[in-house]
């Protein structure tokens, strides 16, 4: 008997897949570069498995059925490549190569055409929730050649996480690289939902004065709330942790953050097609300032910086800042929607959010409870703008902003950084202005590079140019933007 999938890369999330798919039935071959690991993973966690173990390419293809199935789990960029180049020439017509790792998805749009050339299948695969995710039900993402789907679909929803009512969190997404494009779309509101919530545990230190023990039931008590989801379960726990000395352990760790790009292209994306993604990006650059900590460490001593703990009563400073992230989390969702319909719309993609927004309500690292109502909102209005423009989530953010307000201007008094909390105020006060002051920033386009305007009284499409000097010309400018 043939086996039905091979997985190639055997580091955590590669191992991981493959357990889960042979917990579900699915005979897999292990595949690795550095053919020692498939031994020593056939001898400990795959031991006692239908597992099997290839040493090569050609033996790894030739135990498999066809159509072949074959995933790859390995670092994105170059290496990608150098498999599918490798493989192509011992494939037939028909067999499917899925790129699981996280892929830009300009990568894949190219993947998807060379394959077709050698009338193969190409699927580029968003696959989250870690290592946890990876043996016991991630959110799995899907897209490419769509021919490819009715092979792979009994495989991938079986594995994936379910919804509380049982539905699989995987589906199709589109055609080219749709799939790895949602994918980093969920990178990028990690993004933002990391440090949305670790700027509320430092106002929660640093302005509230809250022992870790405080700090770790209030986030516990959250995740009761409209706030449930992953990221607010584990920062439970995480300030819960102690080190052998007894102390938290989070206050041992160095304030710098990593990343591994995927937010960074969400935010090059999102200025190259016009959108205003600026929680998410300004989620990047707070990483990036993090990284800057000798720095930091110098200009708080130069500017005698410290940061005012607030008077009054903390309960109610706790519940507004409950408020306050809910909010900024629900515009940090709106904004990766927003790029996700305008990619749609720009790659004739057709995605269907709702579906996007119940794969993401389990298995994944931003599954978090309004996620449901988010699908309920693409159900009831598939082409709906923008998601605060739902009654449901309209009413939320007209809840919460007393207490949004109140913590943003509070933190600017006390001198706490909270640029994700405050950044996502601001473009919700930038999207709800009819009138913005972007008129003086068109006059003055005008005036320095007669990059000419429309006019409120006349209609649109038509361009004026004025001379605002009185010796400049009536040339305007057609041929550059400044």
């Amino acid at each position: 008997m043939k086996a039905d999938i091979a997985v190639i890369g055997l580091a955590v999330m590669g191992q991981n897949l493959i357990l889960n798919m042979n917990d579900h039935g699915f005979k897999v071959v292990a595949f690795n570069r550095t053919v020692e690991k498939v031994d020593h993973f056939l001898t400990s966690a795959a031991k006692n498995t239908n597992i099997v173990g290839a040493h090569s390419l050609s033996e790894m293809v030739n135990l498999l059925e066809q159509p072949r199935k074959i995933m790859l789990m390995v670092r994105a960029g170059d290496v990608v490549d150098d498999f599918i180049d490798a493989l192509i020439p011992l494939l037939d017509k028909g067999d499917i190569v899925i790129d699981g790792g996280n892929s830009n998805y300009l990568d894949s749009n190219r993947r998807v055409e060379k394959l077709k050339k050698h009338q193969l299948h190409f699927v580029g695969t968003g696959v989250s929730g870690g290592e946890e995710g990876a043996r016991n039900g991630p959110s799995i993402m899907p897209g490419g050649d769509s021919q490819a789907w009715p092979h792979i679909k009994p495989i991938f929803q079986a594995i994936s996480a379910k919804t509380e009512q049982g539905e699989p969190c995987c589906d199709w997404v589109g055609n080219a690289g749709s799939g790895h494009f949602v994918k980093m779309i969920h990178n990028g509101i990690e993004y933002g939902d990391m440090q949305l919530i670790s700027e509320a545990y430092h106002f929660m230190k640093e302005a509230l004065l809250m022992s870790h023990e405080e700090m770790q039931a209030t986030f516990e008590e959250w995740n009761k709330s409209e706030l449930n989801s992953y990221l607010v379960e584990i920062t439970a726990q995480i300030l819960a942790y102690k080190d052998q000395d007894g102390q938290p352990l989070v206050e041992k760790i160095m304030d710098t953050a990593g990343q591994k790009g995927t937010g960074k292209w969400t935010g090059i994306n999102a200025l190259d097609v016009g959108i205003p993604l600026t929680l998410i990006t300004e989620s990047v650059f707070a990483r990036y300032l993090s990284s800057l900590k000798q720095q930091r460490v110098d200009a708080q001593a130069l500017f005698n910086k410290s940061i005012t703990p607030i008077k009054g009563n903390k309960q109610q400073w706790i519940d507004a800042l409950h408020d306050a992230l809910l909010a900024s989390k629900i515009i940090s969702y709106a904004q990766g929607f927003m790029l996700m319909k305008q990619a749609s719309q720009d790659n004739s993609w057709e995605l269907n959010y709702g579906n996007v927004a119940l794969m993401w309500r389990g298995g994944c690292i931003i599954r978090s409870a309004f996620l449901g109502n988010i699908r309920d909102a693409f159900v009831t209005s598939p082409d709906l703008a923008f998601l605060a423009l739902d009654p449901y989530f309209k009413d939320i953010l007209v809840r919460c902003m007393p207490a949004w307000r109140n913590v943003a201007a509070t933190s600017f008094q006390i001198a706490l950084p909270m640029p994700c909390m405050t950044s996502a105020l601001t473009f919700l006060d930038g999207y709800t202005t009819a009138k913005s002051p972007a008129n003086m920033i068109q006059a003055q386009r005008d005036y320095f590079g007669a990059h000419t305007y429309e006019r409120l009284d006349k209609k649109a499409g038509e361009f004026f140019h004025t001379d605002w000097t009185g010796h400049g010309g009536d040339a305007s400018s057609t041929t550059y933007d400044a």
